[in-house]
């Protein structure tokens, strides 16, 4: 498949799903939805000083959201909001200027490269990473800076 969206290791990070399901008993739950396109994501994550122990989502969307959510479900656990959020900050730099991937362990973002040149389709990257902020929103934990 020569479609830069749409990758055999991008199609295969969809399908691994690492993370899918809901957690019995989260801690915190957050959501984003893209109305562009209906994408709804929903993530669920138990967390401990502030850092993520386990985290599940429900990704009801495209290939993009179901891959970046299995990259998280995979490479989250111990990270805090500020690794979030510099996470979702390089992978903003990352498309809009075709820019390096993200540091291990989110450099597997780089099977976005091709995504770039389709700025309508960045906010299904970045869907995932959304409903997780969210669900640090809905905490009342003071989450520590990162070391």
């Amino acid at each position: 498949m020569s479609d830069p969206l749409y990758r055999k290791e991008l199609l295969r990070l969809a399908a691994d799903a690492h993370g899918a399901g809901r957690l019995k008993e989260p801690d915190v739950t957050g959501h984003a939805h893209n109305p562009a396109c209906g994408d709804k994501v929903t993530v669920d994550l138990d967390l401990a000083d502030g850092r993520i122990v386990q985290i599940a989502h429900n990704t009801k969307a495209c290939v993009l959201a179901q891959a970046s959510a299995s990259i998280l479900g995979r490479a989250l656990r111990n990270k805090n909001r500020s690794d979030v959020e510099q996470l979702r900050e390089a992978i903003v730099a990352m498309l809009a200027a075709h820019g390096p991937a993200p540091s291990p362990p989110f450099d597997t973002y780089a099977v976005f490269g091709g995504t770039a040149e389709f700025p309508s389709r960045h906010r299904c990257v970045l869907l995932p990473i959304e409903a997780v902020l969210a669900a640090f929103d809905a905490t009342n934990d003071e989450i520590p800076p990162a070391p």
